[in-house]
């Protein structure tokens, strides 16, 4: 009973323990493949700066991540496209 009323009135303690077991495991991620917040930070301004050379992008909802396996490091990149240009300038 005090679940239900818990999750009515919003206050289900799973959701933020939820998300707080995520953010352990980004950080652990980050962690074990040696990335600092510096170096995805200078990973994500490269991304931006190449892919932005073809389309427009929406850089303030740009998602830069590290997801892990238990063998493999995957690096996740979710860009939000606001518009390709047609007119690309590095075409020769």
């Amino acid at each position: 009973m005090i679940d239900f009323i818990s999750k009515i009135f919003g206050r289900d303690s799973t959701s933020s323990k939820n998300v707080a077991k995520e953010r352990l495991r980004l950080v652990l991620v980050h962690d074990r493949a040696s990335i600092s917040p510096h170096m995805l930070n200078n990973l994500r301004e490269d991304i931006i700066k190449v892919i932005s050379s073809y389309m427009e992008i929406d850089e303030s909802t740009m998602e830069v991540n590290l997801s892990q396996d238990e063998r493999d490091v995957a690096l996740v990149v979710n860009i939000p496209v606001t518009r390709l240009k047609r007119d690309y300038a590095g075409k020769a």
